[in-house]
């Protein structure tokens, strides 16, 4: 044999070889490629909203009278509770919470010949708090603007702003959450489709917190909201969904 053939054939060998490597190479990367486009996701967040009305009303009204005695104080505190009471009834509220009697002292500040600081006692100041939770919540509130008609009556009476609650989100939170998902999938559908796409299986779904604000508010927490001022609400749901993709 011809020696002058050996560096030929050797390097024919070589040549198939490395010619091998390349495409075994090329299988395997396809193939791997195949494998992570398979387990490809996309993550998107979608939400719903719910426009509620507040089904439960909190109204508190405080009311406070002062005498130079503890005896007379209770007594005046005592004649104008029975004018809050005939109030409620008046205004059809039946139930209806009494908070304890609140007791303070009255001092005033005077100076001695020494310029020290005396407090002499004056009288008492007792402090009474009536609460009210209904679900009329229209009537409660015709109530606390006609609570004006007290004061005309000589009872010191304050009223604290109503507390508006709507004790269905639990309710709502199920249904809320079932459209927000679709919403999540419409959007990850869409997204797909710009890729030549299609969405495939739900991988995992994570629930953000609700947050019920004012009618058309668009505050947000990381805590949630959970709005009691005003009686029109909006109730927002918020999901974070990952979808597989082909």
């Amino acid at each position: 044999m011809n020696h002058g053939t050996k560096p030929h054939l050797l390097g024919l060998l070589a040549g198939l070889f490395l010619a091998a490597a390349l495409v075994l190479s090329a299988m395997l990367v396809t193939r791997a490629w195949l494998r992570i486009a398979e387990s490809q996701t996309i993550n998107v967040t979608g939400s719903a909203r719910k426009n509620v009305r507040a089904d439960l009303i909190v109204w508190r009204g405080s009311f406070s009278t002062e005498a130079k005695t503890l005896l007379q104080a209770q007594r005046a505190l005592k004649v104008d509770f029975e004018k809050v009471e005939a109030f409620l009834k008046v205004n059809g509220v039946s139930n209806y919470l009494a908070s304890p009697i609140s007791i303070q002292e009255v001092r005033a500040a005077e100076k001695t010949q020494t310029e020290d600081t005396l407090h002499r006692m004056e009288g008492y100041r007792l402090t009474q708090t009536m609460e009210v939770r209904s679900a009329e919540v229209e009537r409660i509130v015709e109530l606390d603007r006609d609570s004006v008609s007290l004061v005309e009556e000589g009872v010191l009476f304050t009223s604290s702003p109503p507390q508006y609650i709507y004790t269905k989100a639990g309710e709502a939170k199920v249904e809320m959450l079932a459209e927000a998902t679709k919403d999540a999938r419409a959007r990850a559908e869409q997204i797909a489709a710009q890729g030549n796409r299609v969405i495939q299986q739900l991988r995992s779904a994570k629930m953000g917190v609700f947050q019920i604000n004012p009618i058309y508010s668009l505050q947000t927490s990381s805590d949630g909201m959970n709005d009691t001022t005003s009686l029109e609400k909006t109730i927002l749901a918020v999901v974070t969904v990952s979808f597989s993709m082909k």
